[in-house]
């Protein structure tokens, strides 16, 4: 007996053998199946100089005549030995084709400069698209193309894909799984999401086997994403360092960082609610909030309902961080920059962002702007206070030339770039549906140009799920 149960003469079925062959329930005999491939060997041995093709075929024919005139004169039994002969004559064509896939393989691993490891590390760079077309190409890339290394990164934003095919991509990258970026930015020329919640679901199978091993997680703007699916998704992923959504109610985004306290270790956040109405927050649930993200370094909150009271609670609570985006808080005034340039000298913040602020008013950032030439907030390197509408002069005016002192800003920190663009003839929907920009280039006022928001940029592969369907690709020999 082999090591495996089975007597020492029993015939093992071999990986080229087709699933008919396996499961024939009355295999030949040795000396039997010995004649057999003898027979066929002695098929596939005629010489070059054998009869031509032509008189090859009338030979099948006058053989076959043959065998049907000694067979049973009953029309069935007939009909079954030409069944047999068909499907002899598709097994040996199959066999041809594997040979002929395996001797391309070997071709091309022979041929490809790059050893397996590092094609994985070249796919793994790969969008998803590009890496299903790689799989189809040849087995050798199939193979590669497999590996969950491969899957590390998926990223999705303005992929047309359902579910079914996000599912399968985290599947494939088990533990090796680290960012994830799913949904479609919502503009006007943008078709609606088809995910919705369920497809982060894998997240959390096997007590959190594949969301623990996640660091960086971004969703645009799901058409369906309920509170459960979304904070059991979350709180799967305790090790994320990176998170940014785009869509949701400050309910669904809070929640689970504060109440199920899952995201400890999370260092830069993005939280915008533009899809829909503003989102309030209460000083109680920031509070608590605050103290659930202690090594937080990059915060961006646009579209909230924010007071300057939270606006400073966040300043003071987060001792490490470096870039705030506060950017059309509907209540902000400024109040708390006054704070923010006296009590925290020493913070550490070097990104301060405060675009179309609607109550956002001139003296709050002229006096801002002032204590920056006593020396406060020393790493201080980029402020943002653009607003298409001008700043708040009183209750009622609002003024888009501010006197600000840039010139001796210039002079006393020099490394401060200070944005202040009032102008637009567009709407800001208007804006971001063409792909132009907010602000403006003028170098001696202090103004520039910002970068086009990336958040409107697609390729417009609408046939990425072509290439994913489920795991019908896994296994398969091309």
């Amino acid at each position: 007996m082999d090591a495996d149960g089975a007597p020492p003469n029993a015939k093992r079925p071999r990986h080229d053998e087709s699933p008919s062959s396996i499961q024939n329930p009355n295999p030949l005999p040795i000396s039997s199946q010995s004649h057999f491939d003898l027979s066929i060997s002695s098929l596939l041995s005629f010489p070059d100089s054998s009869p031509s093709p032509s008189s090859i075929g009338r030979s099948f024919d006058r053989a076959l005549e043959k065998a049907l005139a000694s067979a049973s004169s009953h029309v069935s039994a007939q009909d079954l030995l030409l069944d047999r002969t068909v499907e002899l004559a598709s097994l040996l064509l199959e066999s041809t084709q594997r040979c002929y896939r395996k001797r391309a393989t070997v071709h091309n691993s022979n041929s490809w400069p790059f050893p397996q490891d590092l094609t994985i590390k070249v796919f793994s760079m790969l969008d998803k698209k590009c890496l299903m077309q790689a799989m189809v190409s040849c087995t050798m890339f199939q193979r590669c193309a497999i590996d969950p290394l491969c899957y590390s990164r998926i990223g999705l934003k303005d992929k047309n894909v359902d579910d079914g095919v996000v599912r399968t991509l985290i599947h494939r990258a088990g533990k090796e799984l680290r960012s994830l970026e799913l949904g479609h930015v919502a503009r006007p020329t943008s078709p609606l999401s088809l995910l919705t919640g369920s497809c982060l679901s894998p997240l959390s199978y096997n007590h959190c086997f594949i969301g623990n091993r996640l660091r960086s997680l971004h969703l645009y703007g799901f058409k369906d994403m309920y509170k459960d699916s979304y904070c059991d998704a979350l709180s799967a992923c305790s090790n994320l360092t990176d998170l940014k959504i785009v869509g949701l109610t400050s309910e669904q985004i809070f929640e689970p960082i504060v109440t199920r306290k899952s995201c400890r270790k999370i260092e830069h956040l993005f939280l915008e609610a533009r899809l829909f109405p503003y989102s309030s927050t209460g000083d109680s649930v920031m509070a608590d909030f605050v103290a659930s993200l202690p090594n937080l370094t990059s915060l961006t909150f646009i579209g909230f309902d924010m007071t300057d009271a939270i606006a400073q609670l966040l300043f003071e609570g987060f001792p490490k961080l470096k870039h705030m985006n506060l950017s059309r808080a509907s209540q902000i005034k400024g109040r708390f920059l006054r704070d923010l340039g006296d009590s925290l000298k020493d913070s550490r913040l070097e990104t301060l962002i405060l675009r179309d602020c609607p109550y956002l008013e001139e003296k709050e950032v002229l006096q801002f702007l002032n204590s920056l030439f006593t020396g406060n907030l020393k790493l201080l390197g980029h402020i943002d206070v653009s607003n298409t509408r001008g700043l708040r002069t009183d209750g009622v005016r609002r003024s888009k030339n501010p006197n600000f002192p840039l010139e001796k800003l210039k002079e006393e920190r020099p490394n401060v770039k200070f944005v202040a663009d009032f102008t637009s003839s567009l709407s800001r929907s208007e804006r971001f549906s063409r792909g132009i920009s907010d602000s403006s280039d003028d170098e001696d006022d202090g103004y520039e140009i910002a970068p086009v928001d990336p958040r409107i940029e697609s390729d417009g592969d609408d046939d990425f799920a072509n290439f994913v369907d489920g795991d019908a690709l896994l296994g398969y020999e091309f």
